[in-house]
């Protein structure tokens, strides 16, 4: 199932991703670093989402007390409990 999820804190503004059978697949990023965003969804791609939130959670990017990562881990625990 293909998810939006708009980011709180952070230079990205959204991510959107697909998650099936409990594996993460497709995650783009609107806006923020690039090249640190492609790196995370490449990542991540194929990763079970249990996985993926365990590794991210948590991450701060500047003190913001949240980053992209983070977000998108907040985004797939978002989407698991709908």
């Amino acid at each position: 199932m293909k998810y939006a999820y708009t980011t709180r804190g952070v230079c990205s503004v959204q991510v959107e991703f697909e998650i099936n059978d409990g594996i993460v697949n497709n995650v783009k990023f609107t806006r923020g670093c690039n090249g640190n965003t492609q790196g995370v969804g490449a990542l991540c791609e194929g990763m079970k989402a249990d996985e993926v939130i365990r590794r991210l959670e948590g991450i701060d990017c500047g003190g913001r007390g949240t980053s992209c990562p983070d977000q998108l881990a907040k985004a797939i625990k978002h989407a698991m409990q709908s």
